[in-house]
């Protein structure tokens, strides 16, 4: 009979934005787990988390592990008889080790040849003395963003046990009992109030609250449907839909008695939202005010305050202007609201004054002469400070603005807004509120009464920051500043993307302290939308840029070495790539619109992702599915016959192409050359393969009637040549060849 699994792993608290990617983890892993141990269940993994507990359970568990065959391969058949027919020791050996007769062992043969082998039949061991190897498994497979170590090992062989945060109880049941297991301490860590950490029956409640007892007291179960009523009993909510459930009523419900709503200036309160449930067990809102005098600072300053430095919730009016209250999330039951509220007032209005003196004072001092100032603020050791930055920026804004996006009448606003892009870092407020650098450098551009073109374009400089289509900004908030915006972000990233990675640095899949990945995300995002986000038909491939920025930068030597050249390219071309991938394009479609890494940079990005969708219309048609097959066929014989990539001069030797089928080819391809090469032009990829398919005949004829592999030297290029152009021509769309039905 099948029973319930039920594991809960009692942590000190986690960071909250941990618990979403740990509680999908913990389902995965488990699953995982159990699988690989041939335990079959009944239900579904069910995973809940708050900040103090990880848990999982299992409705259904089956009573033992599966039982399965084992094919266990012995020594060839060669080795394991004599030649008298009698076993050797290797034959007599592997089946005494199997408990098995000579006689009773089979015969298989492998691509090494005929081998001996056998059978073993496994009953499946019962799910309780199993379950301890899936605990310790799971816990050695579960990752955190970050690892503590706590002075604690499991009796594997494996050593320390590193987790995210130390574990405090252990939950681990099966059909409403308990299964031995343990975490150790070790010696030196031990001692009257830290001991093993050893599996049991009970949870602790809410540290502060409690209906009866102490706070944080033992809470004793047998079921899971028990311990969740317990946990509420207890003043713990186990599901995060409920906790956000109560969180989202109570914020309306007191933003409406407060006469207004829950704000949602600077996408702050959005993501607040998301990560609130995760930072109580028992949510309650209180409301608070703060003195009307600090609705003058700017309301970028006060949300920013409320919402990252504190976590409240900002109230507005129905006009969407800010009202002089907040609302803040608490982890407990409310008996004084009151004194929460007080409470709260003080250190908001405490963070409030210092903002109104940094805001004050910095606007004492225009913002253009604080660019002098950046010369005492580093930023890479091997690129220099801010001030240098500056002034690179604010030349590439000025060459981007006026020849890759062909707006020369923008060139001097783009070069202003890209001076002062920085200027704000050295401010007080930004100093004291960092993650307003860039918005606050726009604010106090437009109070200087700058024209909008330079201050929205400071304000936005640092977006993108994500390939998402609907990402900020929108040509709403860029308003007249959206030529000069793209100039300036697509400046300041590509400046910092060549210096980051020609200076050494390197992303790593876990680690990008100083954000190149997300900075290049941010330019191939605002390339391949660029005529959304301003209007322009501009295609300025990301080639000529970097080219500008390395000129800047002083950076010759990267022509002088290729291999630092490559990363760089190849860098760019993968997050291309992901840009593609993460809006719905498939691998194969990918790869066939950025096969070339040669030419793939000097393509503008939203062309290649046309080319890649067009791709994607045309691959399942079935003449397209045979022009891509032959057309890899054309490839591989111009790839391998020219030793590398042909320059074929195009009419070289056609006096020597007699055959009809070669004439044939040479005339479709003219036709169909010169009508991919208008669509192309007119930004049409999808009809420009269109064309190319209507190849398919010629090319399979000519394959049919005609050897390109011949002696006569001149007529084996003449033939190589008139595939290279078939090549070269479908490759300046995509690379076809990539579609080929895979052979067998």
């Amino acid at each position: 009979m099948d029973r319930e699994l039920l594991v809960e792993i009692g942590c000190e608290e986690m960071p909250a934005s941990w618990l979403p990617g740990l509680t999908a983890q913990l389902a995965e892993r488990l699953g995982a787990v159990l699988a690989g141990v041939r335990l079959e269940t009944g239900a579904p993994i069910e995973t809940f988390s708050t900040p103090r507990r990880l848990t999982a359970r299992v409705a259904s568990l089956a009573e033992r592990q599966e039982d399965h065959e084992e094919f266990v391969l012995g020594p060839p058949v060669s080795a394991a008889f004599k030649p008298d027919g009698q076993p050797t020791p290797a034959a007599s050996g592997f089946a005494r080790k199997h408990g098995l007769d000579v006689g009773a062992l089979e015969r298989t043969r492998t691509p090494k040849g005929e081998y001996l082998a056998c059978r073993l039949q496994h009953r499946g061991r019962a799910t309780v003395d199993v379950l301890g190897d899936v605990m310790t498994a799971l816990l050695r497979q579960l990752s955190f963003p970050k690892q503590m170590r706590w002075d604690a090992y499991l009796d594997d062989g494996r050593g320390a046990l590193p987790f995210g945060r130390p574990i405090r109880w252990l939950v681990l049941m099966y059909g409403g009992r308990v299964v031995p297991f343990v975490i150790r301490r070790s010696e030196g860590a031990q001692g009257p109030r830290v001991q093993d950490v050893r599996s049991g029956s009970s949870t602790y409640g809410h540290r502060f609250l409690t209906t009866s007892g102490r706070a944080g007291r033992v809470i004793r179960f047998k079921t899971f449907d028990e311990y969740r009523t317990k946990l509420i009993e207890n003043f713990v909510i186990l599901e995060r839909e409920e906790r956000d459930d109560r969180i989202r009523r109570q914020l309306e419900g007191h933003a409406r008695r407060l006469g207004g709503r829950v704000g949602h200036q600077v996408g702050g309160e959005s993501s607040l939202l998301r990560e609130v449930p995760d930072l109580v067990e028992y949510p309650s809102v209180v409301a608070g005010h703060f003195a009307a005098e600090f609705l003058k600072l700017p309301e970028e300053v006060l949300t920013t305050t409320m919402v990252h430095h504190q976590h409240f919730f900002p109230v507005v009016d129905d006009a969407g202007r800010l009202k002089p209250a907040f609302l803040a999330v608490v982890n407990m039951e409310v008996e004084k609201p009151e004194v929460i509220a007080r409470n709260a007032e003080r250190v908001l209005a405490a963070r409030l004054r210092d903002a109104q003196f940094f805001w004050e004072a910095d606007r004492r001092v225009p913002l253009a002469s604080r660019v002098e100032e950046l010369s005492t603020i580093l930023f890479h050791k091997g690129l220099g400070d801010y001030r240098a930055k500056a002034e690179r920026v604010a030349a590439l804004s000025r060459w981007i603005a006026a020849e890759a996006l062909g707006q020369p009448g923008m060139a001097a606003a783009a070069e202003e807004a890209g001076r002062l892009v920085k200027a704000d870092l050295a401010t007080g407020m930004v100093r004291e509120l960092t993650e307003l650098q860039g918005t606050m450098g726009g604010v106090y551009a437009r109070e200087e009464g700058l024209p909008e073109a330079v201050w929205r374009a400071v304000y936005h400089h640092y977006l993108p920051v994500g390939v998402e289509a609907d990402a900020p900004p929108t040509c709403q908030q860029l308003g007249a500043g959206a030529v000069t915006w793209a100039a300036v972000s697509l400046a300041d990233k590509i400046d910092s993307v060549v210096g980051m990675l020609s200076a050494g640095e390197r992303p790593t899949g876990s680690r990008d302290p100083l954000g190149i990945r997300r900075q290049a995300q941010g330019i191939v995002r605002l390339l391949a939308d660029l005529d959304t986000l301003t209007g322009l038909d501009a295609r300025p491939p990301l080639a000529s840029m970097v080219a500008e920025a390395r000129r800047l930068l002083q950076l010759s030597s990267l022509d002088a070495d290729p291999g630092a050249r490559r990363v760089l390219e190849g860098f760019l071309i993968e997050r291309v790539r992901f840009l593609m991938s993460s809006r719905g394009l498939e691998y194969e479609e990918v790869q066939a619109a950025t096969s070339d890494e040669g030419w793939c940079l000097s393509v503008n990005v939203a062309d290649l992702v046309a080319r890649a969708e067009a791709v994607r219309e045309v691959k399942t048609r079935p003449e397209f599915q045979g022009l891509a097959e032959v057309f890899r066929r054309a490839k591989n014989i111009v790839e391998r016959e020219a030793g590398g990539p042909l320059q074929p001069a195009w009419r070289a030797n056609v006096e020597r192409l007699a055959e009809p089928a070669e004439h044939l080819l040479r005339a479709t391809l003219d036709r169909v050359g010169r009508d991919a090469e208008t669509a192309m032009v007119a930004g049409q990829p999808l009809r420009a393969l269109t064309a190319f398919a209507t190849l398919r005949p010629a090319v399979e004829r000519f394959f049919a009637d005609v050897r390109v592999v011949v002696d006569d030297a001149a007529l084996k290029t003449a033939r190589l040549s008139l595939l290279a152009e078939l090549r070269d021509r479908v490759l300046q769309v995509a690379d076809i060849s990539i579609l080929a039905p895979k052979a067998e």
